[in-house]
């Protein structure tokens, strides 16, 4: 499985996204720069990983102005052909902005930036990112962002809902899903999402920063094994 991982102005995660893509878990990872127009030697097996960071400086919206950058274009074509897409905080914010992903990353409730490590629950195992992983078992995943809290119309929330579109929930250390363990705000406590289609997916926590023992936290690696072990079963 091929991993390209865009670079935007801003972008600050994209070398971790590429550390553990690349180095922890050998896989062939590109760097993509923001400006390229098109993908070149990806196809539908492949991966396209929009990192965290403060794409423009998060002028107007996070995520607003990134969207239009010209590789986006193809970004979404790739998406819209079946090819995977992983937006990763300001990635998720990017991908929900360019319509990719329904709803909107709103300033967090407290209205400051918040950086500490998180609890998520395993919403659906339908989904590469989550099959392989056990909807009992919480996982804890840091986060940092400003503006995390997500906001879709009733409507909106009802469909994610019944299309079992949520992927991942904040929760506390037991897996209970409470307003208490709720770091930003989010809607139904929503801490990440997909497409009905099941092959682009959004969240604000960070798991390549715990993916390895040298950061004292391995509970990020599951979802890029999971992705991984999808690709393999997919390939047989």
């Amino acid at each position: 499985m091929k991993f390209g991982v865009v670079v935007f102005p801003g972008s600050n995660c994209d070398d971790d996204i590429l550390h553990v893509l690349g180095e922890v878990l050998q896989q062939e990872t590109v760097a993509l720069w923001h400006k390229e127009s098109a993908l070149s030697g990806f196809d539908a097996g492949d991966c396209i990983v929009l990192p965290g960071g403060f794409s423009y400086g998060d002028y107007l919206r996070a995520g607003a102005i990134a969207r239009f950058s010209p590789i986006m274009r193809a970004v979404i074509e790739f998406a819209n052909a079946g090819g995977q897409v992983w937006g990763i905080c300001n990635g998720f914010q990017i991908l929900c902005e360019a319509g990719l992903l329904p709803g909107v990353l709103l300033r967090n409730a407290n209205q400051q930036f918040i950086c500490k490590n998180t609890w998520l629950k395993v919403a659906t195992n339908n989904s590469p990112i989550t099959a392989a992983l056990h909807p009992d078992k919480a996982l804890k995943i840091p986060i940092a962002h400003a503006d995390g809290r997500y906001f879709a119309d009733t409507e909106t929330l009802m469909a994610l809902q019944q299309n079992d579109q949520i992927l991942f929930q904040y929760c506390d250390a037991q897996g209970h899903v409470t307003e208490a363990a709720n770091p930003n705000g989010a809607l139904l406590n929503i801490a990440g999402i997909c497409n009905r289609s099941r092959n682009v997916f959004g969240m604000m926590p960070h798991p390549e920063r715990a993916a390895e023992p040298a950061l004292g936290n391995t509970d990020g690696r599951n979802l890029f094994e999971s992705l991984l072990q999808t690709a393999r079963t997919m390939a047989v």
